[in-house]
Parts: structure tokens; sequence; C-alpha cells
């Protein structure tokens, strides 16, 4: 028998025989394959092994020569002049690269922080070649999926520990602690509280290193009865700031964690007729717009927050153009802004130092 030279091309198996290997339905399987979210993890692992196991060809994603040139940028609390500092970031970054970017806002019950369920099947349907995030960070199976469907995507300024290999984008926060505390050190304060964010957070840690490493070498004494950690809000900021004030010994100088939370600060200071910064000196975290309105304007230590978004987006488009970063973890400097808020002890006559 003569044989052409042509290869028998073999068809790989069906998505029929992938479902019927997983023990799943064939509408499942075909959500795996499509990247449909609403799948549980263990049947998703499932189809996944029985994929990999039997050959089955899926189409790559993304074409560099026909996807179009989409990114979405999904923030939390769009309203907020962080988000918008985000925005004009990634919104500048994305005009020089002559890419489209679609905002949207992670809005689930309870949990503003990560996105709401069915989020990713969106993101399919649009078509996007990469995400940023603006938020806390997101669910381990939000994590898999989009290293799964081969989806790039970079980390802005995230909260908690994002897993290996997952592309952030941050501050330098132990730097950030140390200016601050050394800013207050150099006014003559020597009873310094920080009223942090959660504890176990890598943000919050870092600036609370900072803070205690400045003290040390400053030789002044770690209170640890002067570290509060609290959330993001100003009502329980406020609560720590009372806290601090009805020690034996209350602080003269606080180096509050964020701007957001100097609110609650100031709050709980005007309550006990105490002023800024003759009685109390304050020193902020991020030097939003908020940080100039206040009275009086505050000091705080500039988060390059729009920088930190145009890096993460430049980040992205070579991570889209098939580019793995060197490092997985980018840091931009911080730099203290100094106002009106802070003074040294004791500076209104009769007040307390």
């Amino acid at each position: 028998m003569v044989r052409t030279g042509s290869a028998k091309v073999t068809a790989g198996p069906t998505l029929a025989v992938v479902a019927r290997e997983a023990g799943v339905s064939v509408p499942t399987a075909s959500k795996v394959v499509n990247g449909r979210e609403d799948v549980a993890p263990e049947t998703r692992r499932r189809v996944t092994e029985a994929l990999d196991r039997l050959g089955y060809i899926r189409r790559p994603r993304f074409d560099g020569g026909r996807a179009p040139r989409l990114v979405d940028l999904v923030v939390h609390a769009p309203e907020t002049s962080a988000a918008g500092a985000v925005l004009h970031g990634a919104g500048d970054a994305a005009d020089d690269a002559g890419l489209d970017l679609v905002v949207s806002a992670a809005l689930t019950g309870g949990r503003p922080e990560r996105p709401e369920r069915g989020w990713l099947d969106k993101l399919v349907l649009r078509g996007s070649s990469g995400v940023l995030f603006h938020l806390a960070g997101l669910s381990d199976p939000q994590y898999a999926w989009l290293t799964q469907h081969r989806i790039p995507f970079v980390m802005i300024d995230p909260v908690h520990e994002p897993p290996a290999g997952v592309v952030s984008v941050g501050a330098a926060n132990w730097q950030g602690g140390v200016t601050a505390t050394e800013h207050l050190l150099a006014l003559r304060h020597e009873r310094v509280a920080v009223v942090a964010g959660r504890r176990h957070t890598p943000c919050a840690d870092a600036r609370i290193a900072g803070y205690r490493s400045a003290l040390a070498a400053a030789g002044v004494r770690h209170r640890p009865e002067y570290v509060r950690h609290t959330g993001s809000g100003e009502s329980a900021a406020g609560r720590r700031m009372r806290e601090l004030l009805d020690l034996p010994e209350p602080p003269t100088a606080v180096f509050v964690c964020s701007d957001r939370m100097t609110l609650g600060v100031y709050a709980a200071l005007a309550e006990r007729g105490l002023r800024v910064p003759d009685d109390m000196s304050v020193v902020g975290f991020d030097d939003l717009p908020e940080a100039r309105w206040l009275t009086p304007a505050l000091t705080t230590v500039r988060q390059p927050l729009s920088e930190m978004a145009a890096t993460a987006l430049r980040l992205l488009l070579r991570m889209m153009d098939g580019h793995r970063p060197e490092s997985t973890r980018t840091e931009l400097s911080t730099r203290l802004v100094e106002r009106a808020s802070t003074a040294p002890p004791g500076s209104r006559p009769g007040g307390h130092g």
C-alpha cells in the first residue's frame, strides 16, 4: 500500500469526552473552557485536569494581532480622591500607550474590597487584554482564575499580601513610617503614638516597623500602649485617638497611617477641647487632597498614587506583550510634605508637654 506524503491530522478529544472524563455535564465543561466564573473550585479543578490529561487544545485567550487593546481598571469606592489619583495616572499612561481603559467599581455586599461574583465573566465578554486592580486584594479563587486563563493583571497598592508570583506596585511604606516619626522626633516629641490599619496587613506592618525603627535610632523608648490598630474608617480612628488620650501619660504627637483616618483623629481631639498642633501634633500618610483642606492643613507622607498607577499600567503592557517583570514587587519612594499640623510639644501656653 502506497501512503501519501501528507501527515494525518488527529483530532483532539471533544468537549463531551472531557466532560465524561471529569464527571460533569458538557455545559459545565464548556463554562470552564470559556472562562466562566460560576463554577465550583473543585469542579473547575477536575475539568482542568481532564483537559490537560486528554490534551484538549484550547484557543489562546488573546491574539496580540487581533485582540482589542482594552484594559480594565477595577477600583474600590470610585468617588474617593485616592481612586481619582489612580484613575488619573492609569488614564494618562493608557493614552500614551494607545490603550482604551474601562473603569469599574468593585461593589459587593459586605466585602467592597473584592470584585462581585460574576465580574470576571464580564471581563471575558469585553475581551479585555489585562486588568489593573486598586483593591485590598482578591479571593484565592479569583487569583487562580486569572492565572489559569492567562489574563495579565497587576495589583496597585494592595492591602493584603498577594500570592507568590503576583505583580504589584506599592509605596515605600517602611521608609514613610521612618520619615513621619523622625519629623516628630526632630520637633522634640518623645511621646509619639501611632494609629495604624488592621494587624497583619503588609502596609500597616511596614509603617509601624518604620515608626519603631525611628524611635530606636533616636534612643526613644517604644511604648506598646502607644500602638493602636483599627480599620480605615474615620470613626474607628477617632475611638483609637480617644483611647490614647485616656492613657495615664497620653502622647503629645501621633502618626496616623492614612489621611482618611486623620479626619476621625481631628474630630476626637476637638471633642476634648484639644487643638492641632498646639496640644497634639499629627502626621498623616497619603497626601490626598483632604490633607490640604483640613484645618490646620495636614503634614503627611506623600504616597505617589498616580505614579504608582502609571507604573502598574506600563508593567501590565509589557506583560500583555509576553514579558515578565524581573521583580514581582515595585516600590515607589515616599516623601514628607510639611504643613501646619505639627509643632514642638506644649506650643500653646498651658498645653500639655
